[in-house]
């Protein structure tokens, strides 16, 4: 292929627009801003708007934007009291004025050539989006998550969902670009007032698209803030499990819809499941009151999805130790799931031929497939 650094002014519009719009949330994150905003201005592909909206900062991220839109005019800051990002995002997107359409997150970075292979890649095949690869950044540790290996092992051009449905757990709006005519002609809009938008939005671009294309090339550099939270933390919350449990109901009600038979299995087999064991551990992190209401909507999250006319729990695609971990919460047994969640984490599963042998291995009515474990418990 062409290296994109050295053609892409074959894509130059005429003067009404630029040819990318750049969409950036900004919300108190002045320690991380300037290296992420560095990032967009070093980009080979320079001819784009940048519409950065300030969420309401209280840290100083506005006086950063200021300082950069005075010496960039590529910059357009847009201010609004502190409303969400999918608040600020759906208002960038109604401003932009570039043929294709990208995100960024604020803390994260992006590569030296983030664009350019994307961009030749859609004059070339005139598919309505294309999908790079990502890499982790935690410190000085960077690696590509197995589920986006699984996805970008190679370039895969001109796709419809049903010739990849694992795609539609890249839930992820940073790694792409899209055709803004085809974001705006199907009315792709985050939602508001919620997290984990991204899933809902991505999910309809996915089905909606005649075709899309996937690229092995790293093209975003997702970074672990210092100061995050742990994601067991933050699953630990209430009001995070609903949402999540509603964003799962929104895609494979979406999905449904769609009306593809292997779409769906896959959706339920692979995609659904791929966080539920950040979501075990936090269930298993409770105590009290709280642990009571968080197990409710768990067990009760679950029945409505994994059932034996979508796909049944015990057939995902997860270890044994975490489909029997399922299995409890659906049969609603508190206890034994915390006794195995304790048991698996400090490694104690009793071995008996070389295998683990869980206490409920006797337990008439366990399905056959959750009888025994590996040597080594899977992690999912």
């Amino acid at each position: 292929m062409t290296r994109p650094s050295a053609v892409w002014r074959w894509f130059r519009r005429p003067a009404e627009g630029p040819l990318l719009s750049v969409v950036v949330p900004v919300y108190d994150v002045v320690d991380y801003l300037p290296a992420s905003l560095d990032s967009i201005l070093r980009q080979p592909v320079s001819d784009f708007e940048l519409l950065v909206v300030d969420d309401g900062s209280t840290d100083g991220s506005a006086a950063v934007l200021a300082d950069y839109a005075r010496r960039d005019p590529r910059f357009r800051v847009l201010t609004q009291e502190n409303a969400g990002q999918s608040v600020a995002r759906n208002r960038a997107v109604a401003q932009a004025r570039g043929e294709f359409l990208t995100f960024v997150d604020p803390d994260d970075e992006l590569p030296a050539d983030a664009w350019g292979s994307m961009l030749a890649t859609l004059r070339r095949t005139r598919s309505d989006f294309v999908v790079g690869n990502v890499e982790r950044v935690e410190g000085e540790r960077r690696f590509t998550t197995p589920l986006m290996a699984r996805n970008h092992t190679e370039d895969r051009l001109r796709l419809r969902i049903e010739d990849r449905p694992l795609m539609l757990a890249d839930v992820f709006v940073w790694n792409k670009i899209f055709r803004r005519s085809f974001w705006v002609e199907h009315g792709i809009t985050f939602p508001e007032g919620v997290r984990y938008e991204d899933q809902v939005a991505l999910t309809q671009a996915f089905l909606a698209a005649d075709r899309f294309d996937v690229l092995s090339e790293v093209v975003y550099e997702w970074r672990v803030r210092e100061d995050r939270s742990s994601a067991t933390q933050k699953r630990a919350q209430l009001a995070n499990l609903v949402e999540r449990f509603d964003t799962k109901q929104q895609t494979a009600a979406m999905v449904r819809e769609y009306g593809e038979p292997r779409v769906l299995d896959v959706l339920y087999r692979e995609v659904l499941p791929v966080d539920m064991k950040v979501t075990f551990g936090a269930a298993a992190s409770l105590d009290g009151e709280p642990a009571a209401a968080y197990w409710e909507v768990l067990r009760d999250g679950m029945r409505a999805l994994w059932r034996e006319d979508t796909v049944p729990w015990v057939d995902v695609r997860l270890g044994v130790a975490l489909r029997l971990l399922g299995w409890l919460v659906l049969q609603d047994r508190h206890d034994d799931f915390r006794r195995l969640w304790d048991l698996v984490e400090a490694d104690a599963v009793p071995v008996e031929d070389n295998r683990y042998r869980h206490p409920w291995y006797h337990e008439p009515g366990l399905p056959e497939a959750l009888r025994v474990f590996r040597r080594t418990p899977p992690t999912g």
